[in-house]
Formats: structure tokens, sequence, C-alpha cells
């Protein structure tokens, strides 16, 4: 089709970036996509199409032939330097960028678009990514701008803090910086911010699709997975201990395990001892507020603010995938925790979206 944009996708997951691109023009066409993660892999097989992806390690995928494309996108590994949990610099995962830099000397695009975590804005890798850009280094021709987005800001149901770096070649210019559609408080045409209840008024409080679980399977690069499963489909119940759900019971819209003090039965004995630390573990969320960061593990209360906010249960996979943006159109393939994995990695789709916006609107 003339006016394709040829795009190439890597570390590309379940397709959360693609079908953000996607959202914005079908101008958008995928030539290429990597993902190590089989699982992932195949739920973005069943949703952009066979024939596109390599599945496994980058650094094999570099020792063939790499296509031209107009666009790179992707999201290395960030494990190393996220704010969760111990950091660490040297974590092998972090050097997945260089893989990334050879993709965009190889397919010579006109842009290129990393999506990482906030904190990926101040490490070492980022350093280093800027300094392949300067004279002398292996992307001298290209040059790029980075800054941290709130998801919520672009029409996202959750507030999700990312740093975005659109790279562009130095011949072409800056694309310029995304246009914020949303806000806490809108002003100068910005709309309010999306909120759970807008997202979640029409799901059946209680889970109705667990029958799907065992219904259904795909077979992908000579493995068999669950699935496919259309985002509806993952509307999946949990079995909850009794005092686990008492304590559900206890805990207010937008509360959190602090209102379990006064029933010291119901508090975990680590609970007892440190009284300080997030606020956040089984934690609800508000109705009328974003969610929080949607993360690999929403289905377990004791990780977060992942408590529906009424009914006495964590979100399903269904609710998080529509708190990310996902069409009813994107299908999912895999185990309870592949999907789970999926879902939280991804970029929310109303961001994908703004930054192919600006992508087409540069191009």
């Amino acid at each position: 089709m003339a006016g394709d944009i040829r795009v190439l996708d890597l570390f590309a997951g379940a397709g959360g970036l693609s079908a953000g691109l996607q959202a914005a023009s079908e101008r958008f066409r995928t030539v290429g996509a990597v993902e190590w993660d089989a699982a992932a892999a195949a739920s973005y097989e069943a949703s952009h199409g066979s024939g596109l992806l390599f599945v496994g390690d980058i650094r094999e995928w570099l020792r063939g032939d790499v296509p031209s494309a107009d666009v790179i996108v992707g999201g290395p590994p960030c494990q190393g330097f996220s704010s969760l949990g111990k950091r660490d610099v040297e974590d092998e995962r972090n050097a997945l960028w260089r893989e990334y830099a050879e993709t965009i000397g190889r397919a010579h695009p006109k842009y290129f678009v990393v999506e990482n975590v906030a904190e990926f804005r101040k490490s070492p890798q980022f350093d280093q990514f800027l300094a392949a850009t300067e004279p002398g280094g292996e992307l001298e021709d290209y040059a790029f701008d980075a800054e941290v987005f709130n998801a919520a800001d672009f029409g996202a149901a959750q507030s999700r803090r990312r740093t975005v770096m659109i790279g562009y070649r130095r011949d072409l210019g800056s694309p310029g910086v995304l246009a914020k559609t949303h806000a806490a408080n809108p002003g100068d045409g910005l709309r309010p911010w999306v909120t759970v209840r807008d997202v979640l008024r029409n799901v059946p409080r209680q889970p109705d699709q667990d029958q799907l679980l065992g219904q259904r399977q795909t077979e992908f690069n000579g493995r068999v997975f669950p699935g496919s499963f259309v985002a509806r489909d993952l509307h999946w119940s949990r079995n909850y201990t009794p005092v686990s759900l008492k304590r559900f019971a206890v805990i207010p819209e937008g509360g959190n395990r602090r209102d379990l003090e006064p029933y010291p039965e119901l508090m975990a004995p680590c609970w007892v001892k440190h009284k300080t630390g997030s606020g956040d573990v089984m934690g609800r969320l508000r109705w009328d507020k974003p969610s929080v960061t949607i993360r690999t593990e929403f289905f377990k209360p004791e990780k977060g603010r992942y408590l529906h906010p009424e009914e006495n249960r964590a979100i399903t996979h269904y609710e998080a995938a529509l708190i990310q943006g996902f069409s009813p159109r994107h299908r999912f393939v895999g185990s309870r925790t592949d999907i789970a994995r999926q879902i939280g990695n991804a970029v929310p789709i109303p961001l994908g979206a703004a930054i192919g916006r600006l992508l087409v609107a540069a191009l």
C-alpha cells in the first residue's frame, strides 16, 4: 500500500506498542518483530499476523538479514534499573540497548522509539545511548529527545510514568514532543483523566469466563499453549483463603493494609512489626481516579493497589487489559501467569497511539 510506514518492533512482547501505533494510523505496517518469550510471541502473532516474528534472542536475530524500516520501536528490558527491588546496573539485560543500537545502524530508520521505566533517564545505559549519537559514535547520524511522561496524560486509565525516547535522523530534525490530550485539572482543550470507572463500568462484577481456560489451545513454535483469548475472555476468578476475604471486606475504596490495624487477627506478622512502607499493599483502586501502574502481578492484592474498588477480589486479567487500553480484538496466548506478564509489561495503548500520531505527522 502506498504510504505505508514500515515498522520493526524489538522486544515486542504481546504487541502493545504495535497496537498503539496502529490505533493512531493504519499506515503503520510491521515488517519484522523480535520477542524471546514464546507465549508473548504467540500473542503477538495471534494479534498481528504470522510471518513477522523472530522468536528468540535478538542477538541471534542479528546474525541474519535485518529489513529496512521507517521506524524502529521497542522497550529493552529494564529490570536492572527499575525502582522496584534491588537495582543492578550491571544486569546483563541492560546491555541489550546495544542490540537495539545495532539494529538502528543496519535498518537505517528515519525515526526510532525507546520506551522504558522512568528511571532509565538516569541510568548509565541512557548515557551510553547518548554517547553513541555523538560525533564518531555508532549512531552519529541520529539524535534523540527523551522525556518522562505519565500515560494518564494521553488517555490511559492509569498513572504510569515512563521514559519515552524519540530518535530521529539529524537531516530530518526532531518530530517534536508528544501532545498531551488529558490532564488531572483539564483546561486549554485537554480532557479529564480517564478513570477506573470509565473503563470498568460495563464489566460484570463477578468473573464469568473460567470455563474457557481449559477449552482452547494454540500450537506455536513447537509448543502448546492455552488460548488464544480475546480480552473479554480473560475475566477469570481466583480462589482466596477465608482470611484474605475477611481482609478485603474491611478495606474501603481507596484504603489499604493500614485499614486492618484495628483487626489484629487480620494483620500479617510483617505488617504488625513494620507499619511504614508502601501504602499500596492490599490497596483498593479508586473509581474516580486512574489506576496505579499495572504491573505483572496485578492479580495478587499483596503486591500493590490491585483490589477492585468495591468487590472483594483483585482485578481480573480482563480488567487489567482494559486499564492498559487493549482493544477487544487483541488476542492473548499462554497461562494465567504468562498473560498477566504480557499485560503488565505492555506499553499502554493510548501512550503508543500518541507516539504514533507524532510520527505520522512527521512522516
